[in-house]
């Protein structure tokens, strides 16, 4: 049994000092979302009615009005008027696509049905397919990581192997650095020496069940009592393990309860089930009792190992997750021999008919991939229900499956806890655009079909090296653009209707900022793939809802035009003409409607607020990543991949991201003043409303005196002048002898000097003269 105190306990943890205003409540939701009543359903309907009359409304009794009213209005009254309607047209749209993803979820979970676990067990009992998890990793904590891996590695199927693919630089200088990836390399080794005498008695008993003599009918009861043994020391055996564990923060406890307890609590039903058997006289037949068995084998058979791209010269080194997981996923199903050539390892790949030798690194084929996030966790039929639907008649051409991930509940910091809010209002959305065809792959766990990705394969050859792409990385939101790429193809994405999988929300400021500058980058620059995508199925004449088309746009832009639409609303003085109750109106279902998803999430209906102040204070955020996607537009230049930082301590944020918040509530009160002295009333509203909850949101999830430490920070980055660096003098050519001469080297690269100082200084050659 695995003890919490080995390799991964080589990095401490230290969690946040849980503050006020924090999440008490730790249990999380339900797997299976509650069927919705009908008048929920009925009033979503109604939510999507108010909103389009009350825009519509607006549009002809104020703004068409006034221009009907106000023939000689003037140039600038007719700019205001256009741009104000521009701008309440966007974040209305947006509004209404939430509404509309919304219902679509509630119909989704009215209509879903459960698999039962037998069916999953006959499915699987002959099964013959493999399945590779795919975990990239950068400079994670190890205890992070180790609770992923074992999430994974406690999936219930067949044939499973689980892949840590290490980004880290393979050897680090700094002695810290070195531990921790020594440490996070020992993780894999850690797992499967811990599942190896688990797993061996489950086979044994497995054996021994199919030696014994065949018989039709309930087994007897002797069977019945071997089997309960079994299923007794497999429950024990999870439930030694976490009482081993360390618990230091609502993650751990997550991983306790839920994916460690919560497996040994199914094993315990199953115990019940066959002791009321007996205390019937009865008992499952052999074929059930044989998949009982399987169950167990599948839960201790896992294959683990980790894998390091930068190792290997001959394999992409491009710093982001996507082109991590492609290096792993173009070795799959080939042997590769090692080379080394001129001090670097390159990978050639050795013939069919070649048995190769034992030191070449062997990538066996699987049908399906998962990928899966560092610091995400998975719950234990993850693997079985989703491939169990790739497998259902109709969903062949369905290359990607997963479950859009929930928040770890029970968050010490007021930031992570409504960062973790907005994340299940996400999961809700995401289920939603599944009902009308819109599914985006969200990038932390997914099921992946590997043919799927063969069929939208990019190949080139850089530097004489094969490099193929599956998993775009032209943009840092790798996943939108891949699953654009999969319709183009003719394949589909699906969100399945329940709640398997979470993930951890960042839990400060400086780490937020890193994490939704991301977000916000890239979809401007996918829309003309997606537009190729649909002239490609309009071809294929497959049919194509308006609907999936406004909720695909919308997904990928919104940021944009709701980031640049409300800097107009808190920055410009707008007439109040323009103004009326029918823009709060049209505005009103949408805020009702999270707040009730907000309630039914466990959070509270008020978050609503605290939700529109987060947002306030990350517009400068959003608006650093649509203006990114711009730059990366018009230069060409691919906009680095910055990776979320998850660790325990703080993150600093840059001053400018900080500062920002403060001028915004500044200005909000500067534009209070201005329009109480004119009498411009509505406007007053609006600027009070800003500059409250922007504040609010400055003290909650910045903090005064964190913004005071980052803002200084920022400031002597300003003014620190870095020391100029005196040029280095070329490289003085020293003669070698013939022992001395590199061979290797010189027949590998040939002549690296490119007609640079190619004459010696005793060459007597002469340049010819014209006479």
């Amino acid at each position: 049994m695995p003890r919490a105190g080995g390799l991964h306990a080589a990095v401490a943890k230290a969690g946040p000092r849980r503050q006020w205003g924090s999440e008490k409540r730790s249990e999380p939701l339900s797997i299976v979302h509650p069927k919705p009543s009908g008048r929920k359903i009925t009033l979503g309907r109604l939510a999507i009615v108010v909103t389009i009359s009350a825009w519509l409304l607006y549009l002809f009794t104020t703004i068409v009005r006034q221009f009907a009213d106000n023939p000689n209005a003037g140039f600038r009254f007719q700019m205001e008027a256009l741009s104000y309607v521009l701008v309440v047209t966007f974040l209305t749209f947006s509004a209404l696509m939430y509404l509309v993803a919304r219902q679509g979820a509630l119909y989704r979970f009215r209509d879903h049905k459960r698999v039962p676990r037998g069916e999953l067990d006959r499915h699987f009992a002959a099964y013959q397919e493999g399945i590779t998890v795919l975990v990239p990793s950068y400079a994670e904590e190890v205890a992070v990581v180790r609770a992923t891996l074992w999430s994974a590695a406690l999936q219930e199927f067949p044939d499973l192997k689980v892949v840590l693919l290490l980004d880290d630089p393979p050897a680090p200088r700094d002695p810290e650095v070195a531990a921790k990836l020594d440490a996070t390399r020992g993780l894999a080794r850690e797992i499967s020496e811990a599942l190896v005498a688990p797993a061996a008695r489950v086979n044994a008993a497995l054996a021994a069940f199919r030696s014994r003599n065949a018989e039709t009918g309930p087994v007897p009861a002797a069977e019945v009592d071997a089997l309960m043994g079994e299923y007794d020391f497999a429950a024990s055996w999870l439930e030694d393990m976490a009482e081993a564990e360390v618990v230091e923060d609502h993650v751990d406890e997550f991983f306790v309860d839920l994916v460690l307890m919560g497996l040994a609590r199914e094993l315990r039903l199953v115990l019940l089930a066959l002791g009321a058997a007996l205390a019937q006289s009865t008992g499952p037949d052999r074929a059930r009792v044989e998949q009982l068995y399987l169950r167990l084998t599948w839960i201790f058979n896992v294959k683990t190992d980790y894998f390091e791209r930068k190792a290997y010269a001959s394999l992409s080194h491009e710093a982001n997750k996507a082109m991590n997981l492609n290096a792993y996923i173009s070795l799959m199903g080939g042997r590769w021999q090692h080379e080394v050539t001129d001090g670097n390892v390159v990978l050639r790949r050795r013939a069919d008919d070649d048995a190769g030798d034992a030191g070449d690194l062997n990538v066996p084929d699987t049908a399906y991939l998962l990928t899966l996030d560092a610091d995400s966790l998975l719950l234990r039929d993850y693997c079985l229900r989703l491939v169990y639907f790739l497998e259902s008649a109709g969903n062949e051409r369905v290359a990607v499956a997963q479950t859009p991930y929930s928040s770890f509940r029970g968050a010490p910091t007021r930031i992570e806890r409504i960062a973790g809010a907005s994340t299940d209002i996400q999961h809700i959305l995401h289920q939603g655009m599944t009902y009308y065809g819109a599914t985006f792959w969200v990038g932390a766990n997914a099921v992946i079909r590997k043919v799927a990705l063969e069929d939208i394969v990019e190949i080139e050859t850089v530097g004489g090296f094969e490099v193929r792409t599956y998993i775009q990385d032209r943009t840092v939101i790798e996943d939108t653009e891949s699953s654009v790429d999969l319709g183009t193809h003719g394949w589909s994405l699906l969100n399945y209707p329940e709640r398997l999988s979470y993930s951890a929300t960042p839990p400060d400021f400086g780490s937020l900022v890193v994490q939704r500058r991301r977000w916000a980058n890239g979809g401007l620059l996918i829309l003309p793939k997606l537009w190729n995508q649909v002239r490609r199925r309009r071809q294929r004449r497959e049919p194509i809802l308006f609907r999936e088309l406004l909720l695909r746009v919308n997904y990928m832009s919104s940021i944009a035009w709701a980031s640049f639409g409300l800097l107009f609303l808190l920055a410009y003085p707008y007439d109040s003409r323009l103004l009326s109750p029918l823009v709060l109106v049209a505005a009103l279902p949408y805020f009702l409607a999270m707040g009730s998803d907000l309630r039914d999430c466990g959070h509270r209906f008020s978050d609503i607020f605290r939700i529109y102040g987060f947002n306030l204070v990350l517009l400068p955020v959003n608006l650093a990543g649509v203006l990114k996607s711009l730059q990366q537009a018009f230069t060409g230049e691919k906009i680095p991949f910055v990776r979320t930082p998850k660790v325990k301590n703080r993150t600093a944020a840059p001053a400018l991201y900080v500062l920002v918040p403060y001028l915004i509530v500044a200005f909000s009160l500067f534009t209070l003043w201005r329009d109480t002295m004119v009498g411009n009333w509505g406007n007053a509203a609006f600027a009070v409303f800003n500059a409250v909850l922007a504040a609010f949101a400055i003290r909650a999830y910045i903090g005064l005196g964190n913004s005071v430490v980052d803002l200084s920070l920022g400031a002597l980055n300003w003014l620190y002048v870095k020391p100029r660096v005196r040029p280095v003098a070329e490289t003085v050519v020293v003669p070698k002898t013939e022992k001395e001469i590199d061979w290797q080297a010189l027949l590998y690269h040939g002549d690296r000097r490119l007609n640079r100082d190619l004459r010696g200084g005793s060459d007597r050659r002469r340049r010819v003269s014209q006479r």
